[in-house]
């Protein structure tokens, strides 16, 4: 198996980086994470955040970035990405008066615009999944497999959460292998009752019915970069739920 980093995505703790943004990353570091990936960056300067980064030995992953930044102020999010050493920019959700077929046409015609300009600053620009993309057809078309047959793979790459696939119905070990060469960040997460229809848990990872080790396999074969941990509500302290999931992937996945 190809060696993958670790990585987390921080909005798992995003009551905690409001407190405290310094000293949460300080424990996600000291949990043994590899690597965070952004969502927003507690007013920290990029030059002192890269700075606490080195210290920690945390690497930056890349950054979610909203819409409205993408459309508005890319040019300082890839200068502050650049400056803290991230890859990549990401967009990671759309609004839900914003998701028909029609409002996704113009998505996709401002996400290869997005990610021209993403690659010919050095970056990479990539979108991450929900379910909505699996709801909503273009002619006859997944919004989903329709965004990457439509963009062409230097400028975007898929960051699939795989909680999601599976949520929706598909298989998520195809999906992956579907992608595969395009699929450089993969969001690992656990759900339990994670079918359409059901009411959903999320989890720790290992306490859910994801098959996480085929999931890991397939990852690596498929050319992944980065295995994600993200947890989009815990029922125990999101501190806590983050480190139990690391010591999960301590012990199962073998270096």
């Amino acid at each position: 198996m190809e060696r993958m980093g670790i990585g987390l995505q921080l909005f798992t703790l995003r009551d905690a980086l409001a407190e405290d943004f310094e000293g949460t990353l300080r424990k996600v570091a000291a949990m043994g994470y590899e690597g965070v990936e952004f969502a927003g960056y507690g007013d920290f300067e990029a030059e002192k955040l890269r700075d606490l980064l080195q210290e920690l030995n945390l690497k930056a992953i890349g950054s979610h970035v909203s819409l409205e930044n993408l459309e508005n102020n890319l040019d300082n999010e890839i200068a502050y990405l650049k400056t803290i050493g991230g890859k990549y920019v990401i967009c990671p959700w759309l609004p839900a008066d914003a998701r028909d077929a029609e409002a996704w046409l113009g998505h996709l015609e401002n996400f290869k615009r997005y990610g021209k300009h993403v690659t010919e600053a050095g970056l990479q620009f990539a979108y991450h999944n929900h379910e909505f993309e699996f709801e909503v057809e273009i002619d006859g078309q997944m919004v989903f497999d329709a965004m990457y047959d439509r963009i062409n793979s230097t400028d975007l790459k898929v960051e699939m959460d795989i909680g999601w696939v599976q949520y929706s119905g598909l298989d998520p070990l195809a999906y992956i292998g579907k992608y595969a060469g395009r699929l450089p960040l993969l969001h690992l997460k656990d759900f339990r009752n994670g079918h359409k229809g059901e009411p959903i848990d999320t989890v720790e990872l290992g306490r859910g019915d994801l098959p996480l080790m085929a999931i890991i396999e397939a990852a690596s074969k498929a050319g992944t970069e980065w295995l994600i941990v993200e947890q989009d509500r815990c029922a125990n302290p999101p501190l806590e739920s983050v480190a139990e999931s690391m010591e999960w992937v301590k012990a199962n996945y073998k270096k």
